[in-house]
């Protein structure tokens, strides 16, 4: 079967309408689509973490996520996002603490336990292989994001199922049932690492604002219960592995500004002698 009779097939079963354009990435195809004239998006993924990914988003069951409608192989159909507020806009536009509370609260539905058994999901560790490779390989900024993320690594605490992106583009505004996440990578480690990529968005102007990433961890580890020390150390990780990914795929010209981010919080942690 050909990629498309495969998206075709899954419109025949679940009785789907094409609601607007494809969206291709290098990771699923997005088609948005009607089923008895409700609005709804078909997700086909086409790389491993998508499908573990989609798997997660069975196991929340609707809860801090978009509700599956249903799932097949490596298809799922989720409601779709009709709200009309952004994010990414609220942090551009003088809401930066409203977004990152609104981020907290969709992350800790998440995180909540269900009394269900988990899926397959990838070990948090397994994401930090890059970030090792360019330590070794880069030197510089990498050497102590590396550093850092195996301290962090080898010590997990609150231990639960990840989302693995959780940014402003990631959790939409659902009306009704409020914001909702969508897109996980299907990880499980330390849920402190949620919260990290938040810092590096929603665009580098707003990340890398002077005094905004001291603000936010504020505004975070109070909303989120979360330890000060322990949310500085993720975003000097996190915003290493970004950096990694980076000279990975070839983007080259990004890679400075998101150290930058990675420099900023060690420059916290180093100025409060932690």
């Amino acid at each position: 079967m050909n990629e498309h009779e495969e998206w075709r097939a899954y419109f025949d079963l679940w009785r789907l309408v094409a609601d607007g354009e494809a969206i291709v990435t290098h990771s699923s195809r997005l088609f948005p689509v009607r089923r008895n004239g409700e609005p709804a998006m078909l997700k086909i993924a086409v790389v491993p973490e998508e499908k573990w990914g989609a798997e997660l988003m069975v196991w929340w069951n609707g809860v801090g996520a978009a509700r599956v409608l249903e799932h097949k192989d490596d298809a799922i159909l989720l409601e779709r996002a009709t709200g009309n507020h952004s994010l990414a806009e609220m942090a551009k536009n003088g809401q930066d603490d409203e977004a990152s509370h609104i981020i907290c609260k969709a992350v800790a539905g998440l995180h909540a336990q269900r009394g269900v058994v988990l899926p397959k999901l990838i070990p948090l560790s397994e994401r930090f292989r890059s970030l090792e490779s360019a330590a070794r390989r880069e030197g510089g900024m990498f050497v102590r994001s590396g550093t850092t993320a195996r301290a962090l690594l080898s010590d997990p605490q609150d231990v639960v199922p990840l989302h693995g992106d959780v940014h402003h583009g990631n959790i939409l505004d659902f009306a009704e049932r409020g914001w909702l996440a969508i897109d996980p990578k299907g990880l499980v480690g330390e849920r402190g690492f949620d919260y990290a990529n938040l810092f590096c968005n929603p665009d580098h102007a707003v990340a890398a604002a002077t005094g905004r990433l001291k603000r936010q961890v504020g505004v975070v580890v109070e909303a989120a219960q979360l330890d000060r020390r322990r949310m500085l150390q993720w975003i000097v990780a996190w915003a290493g592995l970004s950096a990694a990914w980076l000279i990975e795929d070839g983007q080259n010209e990004h890679v400075a500004s998101t150290l930058q981010i990675a420099e900023i919080a060690a420059a916290e942690l180093d100025e409060a002698g932690i």
